[in-house]
């Protein structure tokens, strides 16, 4: 059975590395159209619904900003 999971970023510590997109095998992640305060473009779940709770893209964050929650099915 295939993991259900949700994913809450910190726009304002992602500094738009895209390491996370890179990781991502079900591609979740994408980039954001709006900049953040400090001016890059933050990662953005815009296919949430997708996400399997592998943790790769936590993994993968230098910044820390990606938080992965395995959901009950």
């Amino acid at each position: 059975m295939v993991k259900k999971g949700k994913i809450e970023i910190d726009r304002e510590l992602c500094k738009g590395c895209y390491l996370c997109i890179r990781a991502c095998p079900v591609k979740v992640l994408s980039k954001e159209d709006a900049a953040n305060s400090a001016g890059t473009y933050p990662v953005i779940a815009s296919n949430m619904e997708k996400c399997i709770a592998c943790g790769n893209c936590y993994a993968v964050c230098p910044d820390v900003c990606i938080a992965v929650y395995e959901e009950a099915v």
